[in-house]
């Protein structure tokens, strides 16, 4: 009778508390996200962005640290709102299109930090055929479901990368000093998730 109703206690347990439940699926919804960047060119910051990207998530709700995230993004379809610039920008002084085709980051490690919400994730993100680890900040918004009944989650990144540091280093000098470019870039990625139905 003693083993029956130890028995009988772990299954309602595991009942009530499903410990073992598979994360979530999600995939970004483009429609509703944005990958964007800003550098320094002379006395402005030149902002553009890429207009074709996808990526995909498993959520852990019950413990984000075992979440997962890939992003992938299409060099060619950057975007700057000036034609004769986006040639240069795809040209081998730049992201070199033809050769590199895609950005990329997938994480290995998600860490909590001691701000609500916010978490760093770790992972391999490359860029003009450099693959190098990085930690990006990112800023969990929240899940919520749409009208038509589909769950979604929300993400926000800033962070800023050296392009010299993935060998993007054509720049021309100032006969007054300095440099036409900056080698910072300031990188801002907003993320609709929505998740994937059985």
């Amino acid at each position: 009778m003693k083993h029956f109703r130890s028995l009988f206690v772990a299954t309602a347990f595991l009942v009530t508390v499903p410990l073992f439940a598979a994360p979530d699926a999600f995939t970004v919804d483009p429609k509703h996200s944005a990958a964007e960047f800003k550098v320094r060119h002379l006395m402005s910051n030149v902002g553009g962005k890429f207009t074709d990207f996808a990526g995909s998530a498993s959520l852990d709700k019950a413990n984000p640290a075992a979440s997962s995230v890939e992003f992938t993004i299409q060099t060619k379809s950057i975007d700057t709102a000036t034609p004769d610039r986006d040639k240069d920008l795809r040209s081998a002084n730049f992201f070199d299109v033809e050769k590199f085709p895609t950005i990329t980051f997938k994480s290995t490690k998600i860490t909590p930090t001691k701000t609500k919400d916010t978490y760093d994730v770790t992972g391999a993100f490359t860029l003009h055929g450099v693959t190098k680890e990085i930690t990006l900040p990112v800023v969990f918004l929240g899940f919520g479901k749409d009208p038509w009944g589909n769950e979604r989650a929300g993400f926000e990144l800033n962070t800023i990368v050296n392009r010299k540091d993935y060998g993007m280093n054509w720049n021309k000098a100032l006969d007054q000093g300095g440099y036409l470019l900056a080698d910072d870039v300031k990188i801002n990625v907003n993320l609709e998730m929505v998740k994937k139905k059985p």
